[in-house]
């Protein structure tokens, strides 16, 4: 199976990371309405499947960069276990960032090129 690009699933893990937090925003405000104030399941019936998709959709693309950065185990699982906790996504993009997990990685030849 071909990858896309690093840069282009980069942007993309990105772009997925706030949205799947702000779709969490959007999921507890949604049940907060449903069970507390008990006047509407609409929010759920809206952010849920949205949340879901988005959920799916970071685990993939972090499931991609696991293979195309060459991240550790210990850095997919991070991301993955992100994705559990309201906002964390956030979180670890900046971790990730800081560290350089996040940026087009060199391996092979290309990193022969450099090195010498």
């Amino acid at each position: 199976m071909k990858l896309p690009p690093a840069p282009a699933t980069l942007r993309i893990f990105r772009i997925l990371a706030v949205a799947e937090a702000i779709s969490w925003a959007a999921l507890i405000v949604g049940m907060f309405f449903k069970w507390v104030v008990q006047s509407s399941e609409l929010g759920v019936q809206i952010a849920g499947p949205i949340h879901g998709a988005l959920f799916i959709g970071y685990g993939v693309t972090a499931l991609a960069l696991w293979r195309i950065q060459r991240w550790p185990f210990r850095v997919a699982l991070a991301a993955g276990f992100s994705a559990v906790l309201p906002f964390a996504t956030i979180a670890f993009e900046r971790w990730a960032g800081a560290r350089g997990w996040l940026t087009p990685a060199v391996h092979g030849a290309e990193q022969e090129k450099i090195s010498v």
